[in-house]
């Protein structure tokens, strides 16, 4: 990451490119025991949180990829009561999980306070559904919470996290899955965020491996734009028992309103990319 002028920057080295987002002002910086947290207010995109020098949302899109991250997970899932969110500190996909009436019960598991405070501070919009009484929030260790759930005493794992460095890394390896897959019902559904398939696709054949190898049945992807992260264009994985399917009658009779996602959307969001397929089947 780099401040030029007026313009905040956001290298992407691998693929010799870079994002930038012209800034009217600074509105906070924060360092906490884990992590670098800036919020800046930009021209055209709202307000933008940055975490260690990278994008983590800005207030004009961030609305795609929480509905992803949410709506797919849940509309996969027969009959989704009992969520955790692993990560998601600043509260968007919360808010859209809720938005479930289904839903019993969501925790939410972050490492760092701090960004839920701050993004309660300068995305209230996101935060708005925080004091639900079906949600619930537990700051610290994901991999440790998860490591000690009752086995099957989660219907759907959400992991809502940083690149897979730091204190994300852990989240990508399977030992981790392994724990999920334990911590999942029968028909339990995982979802995770797996970057960029154009610039990443070496850590999206090491999630899909990964969780297949943690005893997951299957694995099926889910692509979607997302303007301000690199390439414009990301993923989600999922695991369970059945996830090339999902509840398309439901979700196009959802009772509640969303900006991106609809019934289709995810439908055509399950289409593979030929190069996906081939780098997954090697």
């Amino acid at each position: 990451m780099t401040l030029e002028g007026d313009w905040f920057i956001e290298q992407a080295p691998e693929a010799d490119m870079a994002l930038g987002l012209k800034l009217r002002g600074k509105l906070a910086d924060e360092r906490s025991p884990y992590q670098h947290i800036e919020i800046y207010e930009t021209e055209s995109f709202g307000r933008l949180m940055v975490i260690d020098g990278c994008v983590m949302l800005t207030a004009r899109d961030n609305f795609v990829y929480h509905e992803m991250m949410a709506h797919v997970s849940l509309f996969t899932h027969p009959d989704p009561r009992r969520v955790v969110i692993i990560g998601g500190g600043d509260c968007g996909t919360l808010k859209e999980v809720l938005k479930h009436p289904g839903v019993e019960h969501v925790l939410q598991v972050e490492i760092d306070e701090a960004v839920t405070r701050l993004a309660a501070e300068y995305f209230p919009e996101l935060c708005e559904s925080n004091d639900d009484p079906r949600a619930e929030f537990y700051f610290g260790d994901g991999i440790r919470w998860i490591n000690d759930a009752e086995p099957g005493s989660v219907d759907v794992i959400i992991v809502d996290s940083t690149d897979p460095v730091g204190p994300a890394e852990g989240l990508f390896a399977e030992p981790f899955y392994r724990a999920c897959r334990r911590a999942l019902g029968e028909r339990g559904i995982f979802v995770q965020q797996s970057e960029s398939p154009l610039l990443h696709t070496r850590i999206l054949k090491q999630v899909h491996a990964g969780l297949r190898a943690a005893g997951f049945a299957d694995t099926a992807w889910a692509g979607f734009p997302q303007a301000t992260y690199p390439s414009g264009w990301w993923s989600a994985t999922l695991a369970g028992a059945d996830v090339k399917d999902f509840r398309e009658t439901a979700a196009a009779a959802k009772t509640f309103p969303t900006r991106y996602y609809t019934a289709g959307v995810h439908r055509g969001a399950l289409a593979m990319p030929a190069f996906v397929e081939e780098a997954l089947a090697n």
